[in-house]
């Protein structure tokens, strides 16, 4: 039985769901952070439990064929890049194992149709999305960056090398605008303390970028001058303030105070605009959501004749898309702000045959089934990270559209759904990996299910 603080020398022989090696010692699992399948290592057991530990790799002895030199430094301390350490090739490879994974294990699907994931030319520089909070180190110096994996503690960096390259200069400006007019950063112990995060957007298409400081209060002292400071950053369009004033780790509240330019910036994925609030989902890598989308579309199979419904829609990314070759497209959002992008975004795009409903999936699509009578052909259906909730499953199949397409970002709860949906009657088409966040143990996929009356048709995807 072994003890924390053993050191034991393994060989890593897998990668589990968060990108963690697995390696055994003596029959004993050991999930070793940053550790690679082929590492063989020296690890230091930090927790032990009775079948298994977690261990901290202390020393690589024969390193993995596939290690690579991080672009970070601070990879490892850092929770954002879990497998920053492991060649691209072999990253795709590990996220198409990792959904048939799932598919197989909890989905039961004994050969999911997976396809080999659609991955990256530039793996890095790809958000155009970060939220970084701001503390002070053990010297009380104002300090901003990421959380350490699984903690609350900052690990500062103004330069993360999947973000955008202005977040750096954004970022300087703040701190520096921070320690001239001595402005408290917030305490989570205490509750105290103003700024608490720094929500910075770009659009990729139109350069334009956002700054919004998540504060907690009403105000911050001298928003004008940092906004004018800000402004010098070529491309800024948008500062506002996030009011937050709940001792809570929600990130975000709901009320967004304007100090300068628009609320909003402007972005494009493919030929369709948008417009996104600091408060709006959008998919966090454009140049990959591209093809996500397109690849949505084709599995929807419309000639032009098909209701559709899009169910967690946002802001209406996918919906717009959609509506280009649909007769009529209908989107469910919960969140007010993104139902009106959404509506704004329709007509931006000059599109009039897409309507969005603000509420809860479950609780919308069973209203206008049983009360309104609208049909759909197709669903479109993309959760958040805990999925499909039970009511929505259950009018999907009542409603027995020809096709559902399915967005998951979580593969296990992917399977699970789709379960349930083929357990009432869909088959599982094919299955579409797509890789929107690179150097992370995460991976977005598309699914097309068909229901059993089409099946004797001739289906071309």
């Amino acid at each position: 039985m072994f003890q924390k603080n053993d050191v034991v020398t393994v060989r890593i022989e897998h990668m589990g769901n968060n990108g963690e090696g697995i390696a055994r010692a003596d029959g004993y699992t050991l999930f070793v952070k940053d550790g690679l399948p082929g590492d063989l290592a020296e690890v230091k057991i930090v927790k032990a439990k009775k079948q298994y530990g977690y261990g901290r790799l202390m020393r690589i002895l024969e390193p993995s064929e596939n290690r690579v030199e991080p672009r970070c430094p601070l990879h490892q301390k850092c929770g954002g890049c879990q497998i920053q350490a492991l060649s691209y090739k072999e990253q795709l490879r590990y996220k198409e194992e990792k959904v048939r994974g799932h598919l197989k294990h909890i989905g039961g699907f004994p050969e999911p149709p997976v396809l080999p994931v659609i991955g990256m030319e530039e793996p890095f520089r790809y958000r155009n999305k970060a939220q970084f909070p701001f503390g002070t180190d053990k010297d009380g110096r104002i300090v901003t960056g990421f959380y350490a994996g699984r903690t609350h503690s900052i690990v500062a960096n103004t330069d993360c090398v999947l973000g955008a390259p202005e977040n750096k200069e954004i970022l300087e400006i703040i701190l520096a605008f921070l320690e001239e007019r001595k402005i408290s950063v917030y305490d989570e112990k205490t509750g105290k303390g103003l700024l608490r995060h720094a929500l910075i957007r770009k659009g990729f298409r139109t350069g334009e970028l956002m700054v919004c400081l998540v504060v907690n209060g009403r105000s911050f002292p001298g928003a004008d001058e940092l906004a004018d400071r800000l402004f010098a950053v070529p491309g800024m369009t948008s500062v506002t303030l996030n009011v937050n004033e709940k001792n809570t780790n929600v990130i975000m509240g709901t009320e967004i105070l304007p100090v300068r330019g628009r609320t909003h910036i402007m972005d494009a994925i493919g030929p369709i605009r948008y417009r996104i609030s600091p408060l709006s989902f959008y998919q966090v890598n454009p140049v990959q959501t591209e093809k996500l989308y397109q690849t949505a579309l084709d599995y929807a199979g419309l000639t032009g004749t098909e209701t559709v419904w899009d169910l967690y829609c946002g802001i209406g990314t996918i919906s717009l898309f959609l509506a280009q070759k649909a007769e009529k497209v209908y989107g469910v959002e919960v969140i007010p702000d993104a139902v009106r992008d959404a509506r704004s975004n329709a007509e931006l795009n000059g599109i009039a045959n897409a309507e969005f409903y603000e509420g809860r999936a479950e609780e919308v699509l069973p209203e206008m089934y049983e009360k309104k009578g609208i049909r759909a052909d197709v669903i479109v259906v993309d959760p958040p990270r805990k999925g499909c909730d039970t009511a929505c499953l259950e009018t999907m199949l009542l409603m027995k559209p020809e096709r559902i397409v399915y967005v998951s970002c979580d593969s296990a709860t992917l399977a699970r759904d789709l379960k349930i949906l083929c357990a009432g009657g869909y088959k599982l088409e094919q299955v579409q990996p797509v890789d929107m966040f690179g150097q992370t143990s995460g991976v977005e996929t598309v699914v097309l299910l068909s229901h059993k009356s089409t099946w004797k048709s001739t289906m071309l995807f």
